[in-house]
């Protein structure tokens, strides 16, 4: 980890830090562990948003850190095929690789650094699996999967399908040069991702070399959350202490600090971390398994039709999961 680094940093356009007279920080509102899981059929995740309140996170819903793990011969999963409908998912992949494919014609692959961004809108059928290759060799895997909400008015939108490829993303550098910032989607100091979203988001994946800090600006009517997916650091100017798999909820300002320990593991040489911040929608929100919807009478609409095969049925080039 990372997938996506440049060899001299000092090139990339910088994120000046804000004025802090002029620019109130954020403060920490909260910091949540995420619980270890299995998805799919067995691939380990943790659920970064288990036990925080959903109007904090609003318009997201559910974002699961998929591995690191090193795979052994024959032990990488996927999931089966499933449908969904109401939301967007993001998959972004930072090591190894997974291969899709959805009944409305979507598909491909996306590996070190690549995003799938499928909006799922009135709903299809879908399936992630790991390659043939990855699961007969093994190797290291590692990604996240986010899901952004879709206001009522997109919810029933046609599905579309995005590949974002890892050279594809904005590389800026922080103030003094300690951290890489890539943004995926949404817009960062002027600067903006390739991401095409709906509700308006911004997410950024952010390297910092240890003993660094950084202070980015943050809209004002957005969210803001980062979870640590490597690393130790600190978060907020309180610096409260951070580490692997911990989501940090900020409060209202103008600005963010995040800064990476001094001394780091050998096995995670930076921090790294994911910033996340989005317009909330303020709807409310239904959801069930794969659906989310406004309302319990619309989950049952959407069960009914994906039971009915309204949602679409799996191509007869339909790929499988690989199992050896």
């Amino acid at each position: 980890m990372p997938a996506v680094t440049v060899e001299d940093i000092t090139v990339l356009p910088r994120v000046r830090r804000p004025d802090p007279g002029l620019v109130k920080a954020r403060p920490v509102a909260s910091i949540t562990t995420a619980p270890s899981a299995f998805e799919g059929e067995g691939f380990p995740v943790r659920r970064a948003f288990a036990g925080v309140d959903q109007s904090l996170l609003d318009p997201f819903i559910m974002m699961d850190q998929m591995g690191e793990v090193e795979y052994a011969p024959g032990e990488p999963r996927g999931t089966s095929w499933h449908p969904h409908r109401g939301f967007e998912t993001v998959t972004y992949i930072i090591d190894g690789a997974f291969i899709h494919q959805d009944s409305h014609g979507g598909g491909g692959v996306i590996t070190n650094g690549d995003t799938q961004w499928m909006t799922a809108g009135s709903g299809l059928l879908h399936i992630e699996t790991p390659p043939e290759e990855l699961v007969l060799s093994g190797g290291l895997f590692h990604g996240l999967q986010l899901w952004v909400n879709l206001p009522r008015s997109a919810k029933m939108n046609p599905p579309r399908y995005q590949n974002l490829v890892a050279n594809g993303v904005a590389l800026l550098s922080s103030d003094d040069g300690g951290a890489l910032l890539r943004v995926i989607a949404g817009d960062l100091a002027g600067h903006t991702g390739p991401g095409s979203t709906h509700t308006p988001i911004t997410m950024v994946h952010a390297t910092i070399a240890p003993g660094a800090s950084m202070t980015l600006p943050w809209r004002r009517d957005f969210n803001a959350l980062a979870y640590v997916l490597s690393g130790r650091g600190t978060v907020g100017e309180e610096k409260r202490p951070v580490r692997a798999g911990q989501l940090t909820v900020f409060g209202q300002g103008g600005s963010l600090t995040i800064s990476a320990d001094s001394s780091q593991d050998a096995n995670a040489p930076a921090l790294e971390v994911v910033l996340l911040g989005g317009e909330p929608i303020q709807e409310p929100v239904a959801w069930y398994g794969p659906f989310v919807m406004n309302t319990q009478r619309e989950l049952m609409q959407a069960v009914e039709d994906y039971q009915k095969g309204r949602l679409g049925v799996i191509p007869h080039d339909g790929i499988q999961p690989f199992h050896s």
